[in-house]
């Protein structure tokens, strides 16, 4: 951890806890301070220090499935020549759907997410993307299955990144065109409130449910049923990992026969190392692989490491690693934006 960061145990504790999840009720900052044994009070001004001092955390809010809020997203790997790949990134920033941008360790050197609401079409957006910024190769590699979506940093150094969890975090059903409820305005409403910092007061679900002017049980019944519907994976604190020491982050990708995708995603989504596990579609012969895992460790040595036990403990051998060497933009989507 940064010299630079001084936090005691107690801190530690309550990052740990913050990622995991944020209590749904109308006193959280109480519930999370009796576990701690410390006041109400404390906790707010020590999240208060760790969110707005140290900048530790980035943001503890709802965490939203995009494809079930009616907007088509998509990673999107692009070939830029590298003295011009600053020059590239910060236009693809500009975008409002980008919401993270990295350089990584291959010829495919600029890494990007990217969402799009209903009524545009997402390869066209990305098609002017690539011109814009004279893209010698671009590939977008959409989701088709997701095994696990959970970062959760081991804070406390308390876990072994080799451990196997017994359930992969925030995993989702086989991907399927389920047919969703239309979101009310008053959803919407409620959506764009959500994905916003959570306030630091004693009852901080009271104050945001007087802005959409409804009473608070509304405002946890809303949030309920969303959960229920998938829109909603969580409501937990996202961490400033670099900051935190976790400078090492390695995209392991795989080449998977197809009748063993779901096998070998279930079983390297359990490592306690993995944050993301999703299936991608192949683009042979430029890129040949089609299941990825992200994995944030203190040292590249360490992701190394992980990742060659992740091989041995799966049976894949043909894989490839690519490490994240700058990152040009790291937010949530906002969705919904009124402008």
């Amino acid at each position: 951890m940064s010299a630079s960061i001084e936090m005691d145990h107690i801190d530690q504790q309550i990052l740990d806890i913050l990622q995991k999840e944020f209590p749904l009720v109308s006193r959280p900052f109480a519930a999370l301070a009796n576990n701690l044994s410390i006041t109400e009070e404390d906790l707010i001004s020590r999240i208060r220090f760790l969110l707005y001092e140290k900048k530790i955390i980035r943001e503890i809010s709802a965490i939203f499935d995009s494809k079930r809020l009616g907007y088509e997203s998509c990673l999107v790997a692009m070939q830029i020549p590298p003295d011009r790949l600053d020059a590239a990134a910060a236009l693809i920033n500009e975008h409002p759907g980008v919401s993270h941008n990295y350089s990584r360790s291959h010829t495919l050197n600029l890494w990007f997410t990217i969402a799009i609401p209903n009524g545009h079409n997402l390869r066209h957006e990305v098609n002017k993307l690539g011109e814009m910024v004279s893209a010698t190769a671009t590939l977008l590699l959409p989701s088709l299955r997701m095994f696990k979506l959970g970062v959760r940093l081991d804070i406390t150094g308390t876990r072994d990144p080799l451990s196997m969890e017994n359930e992969q975090r925030n995993k989702s059903a086989d991907p399927k065109d389920e047919i969703m409820p239309d979101l009310t305005e008053k959803d919407i409403k409620i959506i764009r409130e959500l994905q916003k910092n959570i306030p630091l007061m004693i009852t901080p679900f009271k104050e945001i449910a007087g802005r959409i002017n409804i009473p608070e049980e509304e405002l946890f019944d809303a949030i309920g049923k969303m959960m229920k519907q998938g829109r909603i994976r969580r409501f937990a604190a996202v961490l400033r990992h670099r900051d935190m020491g976790f400078k090492a982050n390695a995209m392991g990708v795989w080449i998977v026969p197809p009748e063993d995708i779901v096998r070998t995603g279930t079983h390297l989504a359990r490592f306690q190392s993995v944050t993301h596990c999703y299936e991608r579609p192949a683009c042979p012969p430029l890129w040949p692989y089609n299941l990825y895992t992200m994995v944030h460790t203190r040292t590249r040595n360490e992701c190394i490491f992980i990742l060659q036990k992740m091989s041995e403990e799966a049976g894949i051998k043909e894989y490839h690693y690519l490490f994240s060497e700058k990152e040009y933009k790291k937010a949530r989507v906002r969705y919904f934006k009124e402008q």
